[in-house]
Order: structure tokens, then sequence, then C-alpha cells
């Protein structure tokens, strides 16, 4: 199974992200924004970072690299795609998630390992969890708070979108603390910890983020 990872000029966490793939048994495939064809790319993920330096807003220019095209039509036709912090923030921007991600709520930058419980395990990203299961993977953005209008955030509720939650103190604001929702067909996923760092017990805080891309994986394989 391949999966490309798009860098952006900004981009931080690509090489993060690719790793990770390997790590988990897939192959990973980088990915420049200017290109304009996935040829034989089975999952995408939209790696952490600063996109194009997030002049305008987060993710708001990103949306429109040329990659993000065909990664848009492909992934409404049911290709798996994982938007990690910034690549949230794209997701989002791109209109393939509800809602919009904003300045913390105390307007500081946060970096810290973040508690987060798992609601939906249903995606193609998150079926090696159980719902209620407890991880812990870094958390690091300054405009991490997910707000969308009520209406919005019934939807999500009442349709079980809600991917994760986070533990204890809401760190940035966001709506009823989420920390990461799903569309409708669950092949779309935004987070915002990054679980590219928390693959091993060498570099991450623990390995629970390892089971966003063995999940994937699996799911690729099931089809």
């Amino acid at each position: 199974m391949i999966i490309g990872v798009v860098t952006f000029p900004g981009s931080l966490d690509d090489r993060d992200a690719a790793r990770a793939v390997r790590m988990a048994g897939g192959e990973a495939v980088l990915l420049w924004h200017n290109d304009h064809s996935l040829k034989n790319i089975d999952a995408v993920v939209l790696p952490g970072g600063f996109s194009y330096g997030d002049y305008l807003r987060c993710g708001a220019i990103a949306r429109f690299a040329p990659i993000m095209q065909e990664v848009a039509a492909r992934a409404q036709g049911g290709m798996p795609l994982l938007g990690i912090c910034n690549g949230f923030q794209v997701l989002c921007e791109s209109h393939l998630l509800p809602g919009v991600l904003t300045r913390n709520s105390d307007l500081h930058f946060l970096c810290r390992d973040q508690e987060l419980i798992i609601e939906n395990n249903s995606t193609q990203w998150t079926s090696e969890y159980s719902i209620g299961q407890h991880i812990t993977l870094p958390l690091k953005n300054g405009e991490g708070s997910y707000q969308c209008d009520d209406e919005t955030l019934r939807l999500l509720e009442s349709e079980g979108r809600i991917l994760a939650r986070y533990v204890g103190e809401n760190p940035n604001g966001s709506r009823n603390s989420i920390a990461g929702i799903t569309n409708e067909r669950g092949n779309i996923v935004g987070l915002m910890p990054h679980p590219e760092h928390a693959i091993e017990e060498l570099t991450g805080p623990t390995t629970d983020g390892l089971g966003f891309f063995t999940s994937v994986l699996k799911s690729l394989i099931a089809l």
C-alpha cells in the first residue's frame, strides 16, 4: 500500500509522517504541492507545519495548491485522507471537513503531550483503537481551537463524527473539547495532535500514534 505525504512550502512534519507510514509497514511517497497527479497513491496525509507560511490564514493558501485538486477529488471518491494539525486546517479551508481552526483561547502557542479519548473507531484511520481508549500524543499549535456553528456541532455529535476529544482541561478552547473529526464516510479525518510523533518510545512520549497508520493500511488491504 502506497501512502503519499504532501509537502507544501513551510511543511515541517512531512518526513515524520512518511517515517510513520514506513514504521506501520506501508510505502511512503513524498508529493510536491505543485504536482498535478497522485498516480498510484492509495491514501494521502497532509502533514503539520506552516504551509505557505500561513500568512493569510492557516491552510487558506494551501487549499489552492495544484495537488489539492486531485487530493480533493480522490478523497470525495473514497480515498483515505488524513490531515494532521496544519493539514487539519487545510481540510477545513478546502471544505472537505466542516468548521474552522482558530487561535488558541489563551493566544499562546502550545507544545506539550496531550491525553485524548477515542470516540470513533469506525473510520479508516482509527479502526485499530477502541472506543473510550485513552492515548497520549504531542500537541503543538497556535491555531488549534476547533470552532463551528451550533447546527454543525449538533450534526457532528449526533452522527458520531467526533473522532477524539481532549482529556482534562481543554488546551485550546475547542468546542466540546474536540481534537479531531471525520466526514460522514469515515475516510477523511482531521486531527490536531500529532500521531506521527508518537510511533516509538525512543522519540515520542508513547507509541499510541502508530495505530492511525496501521489502521489505514489494514483498511486498504481489506478493500
